[in-house]
């Protein structure tokens, strides 16, 4: 070569290891021929974009995995009285929470003429059917018995949404939490039917009140609420993405599912996981 002329590589370091015949590789360990296998377009001949739809949703049902991995574990904790963990699994969902919307400046790429030559290999399969986002949304709070319908004819995701359905929601043991630290949360909210969908409760915005006029006495349980109120706005942001987006690639047609579409999914913004914790709010100054 050439006096002056560089070479644009990097040489491989000697001690790099490049043997995997017996030894554990990155591919292996993520399984990543079958994760990479997992995109199987059915439009024909195949549609460009159909890639992007699918590899859109499934990222998003990987992010929601991890997201009631935290959130049971967020759970577990407040359960055992262990706030500081808590409050570490909550703040990675609000991260979790962040890359999912963002996400959707992904898919608004795709055009209402190109969703229209695949759409309709779709059939009726549809987001609504996401039993990972109902587990989500019901150990939120929001919960709808009706749903388990959608899942009876998968085992498996009818055990996981009806599991999240009977059991305390994250703001059921947060307020069992006050409620043992000496709050005086009131008792028919300890011992409600944690299957039934959480519904404002006036008598509970005293006791946050209280907590918000003096937060460095009461800290813990102050940066616990407003922990669950980025949680909430987060969740609210994503909705309104989402709803934004199929505004975008398909205007007001119904949703492959059978829903009314963009009005469907602007009535799931008026949706509340915590309503006290906003309500406190107007009771302040």
């Amino acid at each position: 070569m050439s006096e002056g002329v560089q070479r644009n590589t990097r040489a491989i370091e000697e001690t790099v290891v490049t043997d995997f015949v017996d030894r554990m590789s990155y591919g292996g360990y993520l399984d990543l021929d079958t994760l990479l296998s997992a995109q199987n377009p059915l439009s024909s001949p195949e549609h460009h974009d159909e890639l992007l739809f699918i590899i859109q949703h499934q990222t998003t049902e990987l992010w929601l995995k991890l997201v009631l991995h935290e959130l049971s574990a967020a759970r577990v904790y407040l359960r055992e009285d262990n706030l500081a963990p808590a409050l570490k699994c909550v703040a990675r969902v609000k991260h979790i929470q962040r890359t999912l919307t963002e996400q959707w400046s992904v898919l608004a790429t795709l055009t209402p003429a190109e969703y229209s030559q695949f759409r309709g290999i779709l059939g009726n399969s549809s987001g609504f059917q996401s039993a990972q986002y109902r587990a989500v949304e019901f150990t939120l709070g929001n919960k709808n018995a009706a749903m388990l319908r959608v899942f009876e004819g998968d085992t498996v995701a009818h055990d996981l949404v009806r599991s999240a359905l009977e059991a305390p929601s994250l703001y059921d043991e947060f307020l069992r939490l006050l409620a043992r630290t000496g709050y005086p949360v009131p008792n028919e909210l300890l011992e409600r039917d944690v299957t039934q969908a959480w519904v404002f409760s006036p008598e509970l915005v005293p006791v946050f009140t209280a907590i918000y006029e003096d937060p460095q006495t009461h800290w813990a349980a102050y940066e616990t609420c407003e922990e669950l109120v980025d949680l909430e706005d987060n969740f609210h942001l994503w909705r309104f993405r989402h709803l934004k987006t199929v505004e975008r690639i398909i205007g007001f047609k119904t949703g492959t599912g059978g829903s009314s579409g963009v009005p469907f999914l602007r009535r799931a913004l008026e949706l509340t996981f915590f309503p006290e914790l906003f309500a406190v709010r107007t009771e302040l100054g």
